[in-house]
């Protein structure tokens, strides 16, 4: 959330970060000049910083990278996951002060500033990240140029920022229109996408795949999905609380009822887990990053994955779960921490995971999802012919 008039940043400006529990760092300001909040969390990844910036899941949320070095392949017009940054402002300890790399149009520093985002370099981020280990995610600002004031001024700012639990959010960064992707070669299915915040790479792995992707406001009702005629429905990834997520809950229960075809990502998981019946819960400071083990308990074996999630759905490991539609079992495990990372149903064609796989910015171990969820699709085909 960010609430200033910010100019153009300078290098050497000084600049502010300050925490809600009181923690500052002090650095320079990088980006634009001025004040941001949000709620502050860090990325493990060690490359793929403007799919980061771009995916609109870290709306209203202040990004520490654990990287030291970051911007040093700059920024271009191919990779954005979403028309804009997302992101409220940005933490990195060592900017690049040169880009190098044969795709760059225009360094991060000046993607930043032109995007009015508000960022800060040259802080001790393994620190910051430790202490947000420790302590949890939690509410942030950084301050710069005619925004710096006094720390007790600045922190008690801070603690008038709304809390990220209870947020709700996905309609602020979803498409207030529906528009289509065309399948690639061939159509094979059709699918409605609902948009909760979805990154740009995700229909385009399924029009890969010969399939029609309608991507849907979150707004949009079982009548707009319907209206779609669709082989399947998709339930996209986006920020906020899933516990305020009543509209969506209610609309995917309306399609598991039909029995069609149905998968999600990322706050899609968390959307199923609730139309199934089973609770959600914040985490203490998330997973972000493109690093994760993660194991597919269908076929035991151990991905890599993309993650950038604060909540996760509170269902049991051990055990088969009788819900409204039929059993339901977790198919996927955070091998950091057994933090629930898929669900499947048992007796009805739908399945969902928390984590990316569309590989935006990789890795690509879980691609085959989108292959599962075609074969769904091609499944319920052959049954009604």
């Amino acid at each position: 959330m960010t609430t200033s008039t910010r100019g153009t940043a300078r290098q050497a400006a000084p600049a502010v970060l300050v925490l809600e529990d009181g923690r500052i760092f002090r650095g320079r300001a990088y980006g634009a000049v001025g004040e941001t909040f949000g709620e502050a969390v860090f990325s493990t990844g060690m490359t793929g910083y403007q799919e980061t910036l771009t995916d609109p899941s870290y709306h209203r949320q202040v990004v520490v990278m654990t990287a030291p070095h970051v911007g040093n392949t700059g920024v271009n017009d191919e990779d954005p996951e979403s028309a804009r940054i997302w992101v409220s402002g940005y933490v990195v300890r060592d900017p690049a002060r040169v880009p190098s790399n044969w795709r760059s149009q225009r360094s991060l520093d000046e993607e930043l500033r032109r995007q009015s985002v508000v960022g800060i370099s040259g802080i001790d981020t393994r620190a910051l990240t430790r202490h947000l280990r420790e302590r949890g995610a939690m509410r942030v600002g950084i301050f710069s140029g005619d925004a710096l004031a006094d720390e007790s001024t600045l922190h008690a700012r801070v603690q008038d920022v709304p809390q990220m639990k209870g947020a709700d959010l996905s309609a602020e960064v979803a498409t207030k229109e529906t528009y289509v992707v065309p399948a690639i070669g061939t159509k094979k299915f059709t699918v409605a996408a609902v948009d909760l915040g979805i990154k740009g790479m995700t229909p385009q792995r399924m029009a890969e795949r010969g399939i029609e992707v309608h991507v849907l406001p979150a707004t949009a009702t079982l009548d707009d999905i319907y209206a779609v005629q669709p082989d399947g429905v998709f339930f996209s990834n986006g920020p906020g609380d899933p516990a305020t997520a009543e509209h969506p809950v209610s609309v995917m229960r309306g399609v598991l009822d039909r029995g069609t075809p149905l998968f999600g990502i990322c706050f899609g998981n968390q959307i199923l887990g609730r139309a199934l019946g089973f609770g959600t819960f914040k985490l203490k400071y998330g997973h972000r990053g493109i690093n994760q083990p993660v194991q597919d308990r269908t076929t035991g074996k151990v991905e890599v994955t993309a993650h950038n999630h604060g909540f996760a759905v509170d269902a049991p490991l051990d055990k088969v779960s009788d819900t409204p539609y039929g059993r339901a079992e977790v198919s996927h495990v955070c091998l950091n921490d057994d933090v629930v990372e898929g669900l499947r149903l048992l007796d009805k064609p739908a399945f969902s995971v928390q984590y990316h796989p569309e590989a935006a910015a990789g890795p690509h171990d879980a691609a085959y999802l989108f292959d599962r969820f075609v074969e769904l699709m091609a499944e319920k085909g052959a049954q009604r012919a």
